[in-house]
C-alpha cells in the first residue's frame, strides 16, 4: 500500500509519500517560523491560512518527488489531532476531499502516535515493546508501547511541558522565537554550576513531571540582575542541565520499573543534542538501548503520519466520509486496529 501523509496540526505544513515496500518516497515540510516570529509565537489564524495556501502545491510537488501520479496512491492519512483546530481542519478537509475524488480510503492519525512510532522510519527500528519518552512543546510523557494502538501512559507532566518550559525560559533570557533551539545553542557557551536550578519531582516516587517550578526558579534567580552575554549563557546552561537531568532520571526509572530495556526518544525536544548524549550514556550504562528518529523526524512531519496511516490502513481501518478533527485527543483513547 502506498499512502499520502498530511500534517497540519500546528505551524508546519508537511506532506509525505510512504510505500510499504519501498519506504519513504517523498517528504516535504514548509516551516512557518518566519511568519510567526514577529508575534513571538504561533498565531492560529495565520497558521491556518498558510496551510490553505501551501498544502495543495506541496501535495503536487511531493507526488513529483516520488515520481508517481495521483492514481498510484492507495490511501491517505492525515493528522486528526491534537492540535490547533483550524489548522487541523485544513488538512482534514483536503484529505477527505482527495480521498473522495481519488476513491481511496482515508484515516485520521493521532499526532502523538506519529511521534511514538517515528523511529520505525529508521534502520534498526526497535521492536515492541519499548518505552517512549515523548518530549515536545505541548507534551511530556513516558509511555509503554506494546504495539500499534497499545499504549500505557506511565507518567506525564502535571503542568508545563518540557518544550513549553524551554520556550518560556528562552523568552526570559531575551531570545527570539522559537526559543527552545535558541536556548540550547546559547547553553553551549555557558558554564556549569554558575546557576543551580531544582530537579523537579526527583525526590519523590513516580514517573510524573512538573516544570512550572523550574521556570519559576529561573524567574527568581534572574530578578533584579543585569545579565551580560556570559551570564545569559550560564543561566541557559543551568536550566538545560536541570531539564536534561530530570528527563534522564525519569527515563531510567521507567526502564527499571518496567524491565523494558529499549527506550525511544521522540518529539521536538528529542532533537536536543545534550539530552541525546546524556540519555545514550545513561541508558547504555544501565544495559539498555536508545533509539532516536533523525532530527527532522523529531519535529512535526508528515512521514510519521504516513507511516502510522499505512499501518492502520493495512490493518483494515477506514474512516467514514465526515471530517474528523480534535483539538484535544488523549493518547489513551486510542485502540489497536480490530483486524
Amino acid at each position: 500500500m502506498r499512502v499520502l501523509g498530511i500534517e497540519t496540526s500546528c505551524d508546519e505544513t508537511a506532506v509525505a509519500v510512504y510505500d510499504g515496500e519501498r519506504g519513504l518516497m517523498a517528504n516535504r515540510v514548509w516551516s512557518q517560523i518566519e511568519l510567526h516570529r514577529p508575534h513571538g509565537g504561533v498565531v492560529p489564524e495565520l497558521a491556518s491560512r498558510e496551510h490553505v495556501e501551501r498544502l495543495l502545491p506541496m501535495i503536487e510537488d511531493s507526488l513529483g518527488d516520488a515520481g508517481i501520479a495521483p492514481q498510484a496512491i492507495d490511501g491517505i492519512a492525515y493528522t486528526a489531532g491534537p492540535g490547533l483546530i483550524g489548522a487541523l481542519l485544513v488538512g482534514a478537509t483536503v484529505a477527505r476531499s482527495l480521498g473522495y475524488a481519488w476513491a481511496v480510503p482515508v484515516v485520521g492519525v493521532h499526532h502523538l502516535e506519529g511521534h511514538l512510532l517515528a523511529p520505525q522510519l529508521e534502520p534498526g527500528a526497535p521492536e515492541f515493546p519499548f518505552i517512549a519518552l515523548l518530549v515536545s512543546g505541548g507534551h511530556t510523557m513516558l509511555v509503554e508501547v506494546a504495539g500499534l494502538g497499545r499504549y500505557r501512559i506511565l507518567g506525564e507532566t502535571l503542568d508545563d511541558a518540557a518544550g513549553e518550559a524551554f520556550d518560556k525560559t528562552a523568552k526570559l533570557l531575551g531570545l527570539e522565537y522559537p526559543g527552545g533551539p535558541a536556548l540550547a545553542a546559547l547553553a553551549e557557551s555557558g558554564r556549569d554550576g554558575v546557576f543551580e536550578f531544582p530537579r523537579p519531582m526527583l525526590d519523590r516516587p513516580g514517573l510524573d513531571f512538573s516544570f512550572s517550578g523550574l521556570k519559576t526558579a529561573v524567574v527568581v534567580a534572574l530578578r533584579g540582575r543585569t545579565l551580560d552575554a556570559q551570564a545569559r549563557a550560564d543561566a541557559a546552561r543551568g536550566f538545560e542541565s536541570a531539564m536534561v537531568e530530570t528527563l534522564v532520571a525519569k527515563a531510567l526509572r521507567a526502564i527499571r520499573q518496567t524491565g523494558i530495556g529499549a527506550l525511544v526518544v521522540a518529539g521536538g525536544v528529542g532533537a536536543n543534542r545534550r539530552l541525546r548524549a546524556e540519555l545514550a550514556a545513561a541508558v547504555v550504562a544501565a544495559g539498555g538501548r536508545v533509539h532516536y528518529p533523525r532530527p527532522e523526524f523529531c519535529t512535526d512531519n508528515a512521514a510519521m503520519i504516513a507511516l502510522v496511516g499505512h499501518a492502520r490502513l493495512v490493518a483494515g481501518e477506514r474512516e467514514a466520509l465526515p471530517v474528523h478533527a480534535r483539538a484535544r485527543w488523549p493518547l489513551d483513547d486510542l485502540a489497536a486496529p480490530r483486524h
